[in-house]
């Protein structure tokens, strides 16, 4: 009985002392919404995803080495779009920059990718750090990058995974990249370390 009372007599002097200070009870109100709101557009991104992958454009690794490398190009493209990259775009040819590839991720994060497609795969040259030394001089400078990421179908050198680590590169192998035309999971959940979402966007 004294327990109950007790509890009553708290329970009365908690909701006095909030009439008294509203401007709480706003506050919880607004760190309770935008709770909500994280939640839901969490689970509004994975359904989107999902629903993306069940339809989605995949690839057999063997299949992107047998592209020519402006396929292989238009193939990473796609690749971006499926995983919800609208307005992914190809800009790589003559005076391209060290940019194949351009998108903006549905975190709003803008990618810039370079492409380089070996025809005999893994027995074809390594990509070394000349053409990350490219990437790096580039993609954020002239890009205006989040991610920067190099793409190959081949091998990558021990120095250039390297220096890709140092510089906060990201280097798609030929693993990676198997995994990522798979359709088994958007690129930006394959990688490491990739910079967190900006606001929402149009793109969101």
């Amino acid at each position: 009985m004294v327990v109950a009372v007790l509890a009553v007599a708290v329970t009365v002097a908690a909701v006095r002392w909030l009439l008294a200070h509203g401007w709480v009870l706003v506050a919880i109100g607004v760190l309770a919404a935008s709770a909500a709101g994280a939640r839901l557009h969490r689970k509004r991104q994975r359904a989107r995803w999902e629903a993306v992958r069940a339809q989605g454009l995949r690839y057999a690794v063997t299949q992107l080495d047998a592209l020519h490398h402006t396929r292989f190009e238009d193939a990473v493209r796609d690749l971006m779009h499926r995983d919800g990259c609208r307005d992914a775009v190809r800009v790589g040819g003559r005076g391209d920059l060290g940019a194949d590839v351009k998108a903006t991720d549905p975190y709003g994060r803008r990618w810039v990718v370079q492409c380089k497609h070996r025809r005999d795969g893994l027995a074809g040259s390594p990509v070394g750090t000349p053409d990350l030394q490219v990437l790096n001089g580039t993609a954020r400078q002239v890009h205006g990058a989040d991610v920067a990421v190099l793409v190959t179908n081949g091998r990558v050198t021990r120095p250039a995974v390297d220096f890709a680590a140092q510089q906060r590169l990201h280097v798609v192998d030929r693993h990676t990249l198997a995994l990522w035309a798979s359709g088994s999971r958007p690129l930006w959940e394959l990688l490491r370390a990739v910079p967190p979402p900006r606001r929402p966007t149009a793109l969101s």
